[in-house]
């Protein structure tokens, strides 16, 4: 059973994952399939007077083109020390050479506000429509530091903002 939140609420789990093992993105690549890739970054805030969740993705992975073909996606976040395996396996390999919710033996659900769905063993859930996206290069960095750190080969980011349209949680947590 699914409890409705404010999109600020439980924002701790979220963080927790993101510093730990991650979280599942899930967006509809162009045939309507569900990708899910695991991410590490992310940021909820509000944008336009909106809360929002913002999400990178290099070119390099296929969820960067599925992202640009969908108008939403979804963030879920799986209880702690759980999924282990499934973030992973959705982290290292790649959407368009394999099934990965399949692969793992993950559940979709439908969402209520967007037409991407959700995972259903994950605890907390972010329905979100993209506003923006944003391919980064070199020149958008003051910081030669991170620059060198993290895009050595030039594989930059793609920053995706999308209005948290719903947000909840399993009334376990």
């Amino acid at each position: 059973m699914k409890k409705l939140l404010s999109w600020s609420d439980r924002a701790d789990l979220l963080e927790k994952a993101l510093s730990g093992d991650g979280a599942f993105l899930v967006v509809l690549d162009g045939d309507g399939k569900a990708n899910a890739m695991t991410i590490g970054w992310g940021e909820m805030g509000t944008v336009w007077s909106r809360p929002v969740f913002t999400v990178l993705v290099r070119q390099s992975r296929h969820t960067y083109s599925c992202l640009q073909s969908s108008e939403s996606f979804t963030v879920n976040v799986p209880g702690l020390n759980t999924l282990k395996e499934e973030l992973l396996f959705c982290g290292t390999k790649s959407g368009s050479d394999i099934d990965k919710v399949a692969a793992c033996g993950l559940t979709l659900a439908a969402s209520e506000e967007v037409n991407t769905p959700i995972i259903k063993e994950c605890v907390l859930h972010y329905e979100c429509r993209i506003l923006l996206r944003k391919q980064l290069e070199e020149v958008d960095f003051s910081s030669s530091e991170i620059l060198h750190k993290y895009y050595k080969k030039n594989d930059h980011h793609m920053l995706v903002i999308g209005e948290i349209l719903l947000s909840y949680a399993e009334d376990t947590i």
